[in-house]
């Protein structure tokens, strides 16, 4: 599996502009060395970093501790509400995020369930429409 260190040197710099603060506040926050963060930022050192140096940075932007491993690996970035896995072994942590990703998808189901309602309003009004169209240009023809 490859690692995308541009991917997450641009995920820190946009979310940076976003929050409006610069590295020394972001330094202040993630608890991160000055050089690792310069590093990340610019994209200069492309090396294997500690789990907890990307989670650190992560919260410190107000992201999903996994958000940049994530980013880095190119997987799906979690939701800031999402429960942390540790490892493949922490059938707790697993458990929790599996629940919560069930939740969502009953949620998203939901939101379709409703949005095929409104269709079939719609074209029970576009039906309508037709039927008096219809009927008046018979009217009219005749």
């Amino acid at each position: 599996m490859s690692e995308d260190w541009a991917a997450v040197a641009e995920a820190i710099s946009q979310r940076m502009t976003e929050l409006g603060i610069n590295q020394t506040e972001l330094i202040g926050r993630s608890q991160v060395s000055k050089a690792t963060v310069g590093e990340l930022y610019h994209n200069s050192a492309q090396r294997r970093r500690s789990a907890r140096t990307l989670e650190a940075l992560s919260i410190a932007l107000g992201w999903h501790p996994q958000h940049l491993a994530a980013v880095l690996k190119g997987q799906r970035v979690p939701d800031i509400g999402e429960p942390v896995s540790r490892s493949d072994d922490d059938v707790p942590g697993r458990l929790a995020a599996i629940e919560y990703r069930l939740a969502q998808i009953e949620t998203w189901l939901g939101d379709l369930g409703e949005l095929n309602d409104r269709i079939d309003e719609v074209k029970t009004s576009i039906e309508a429409v037709i039927r008096l169209v219809d009927s008046s240009q018979k009217t009219v023809r005749g």
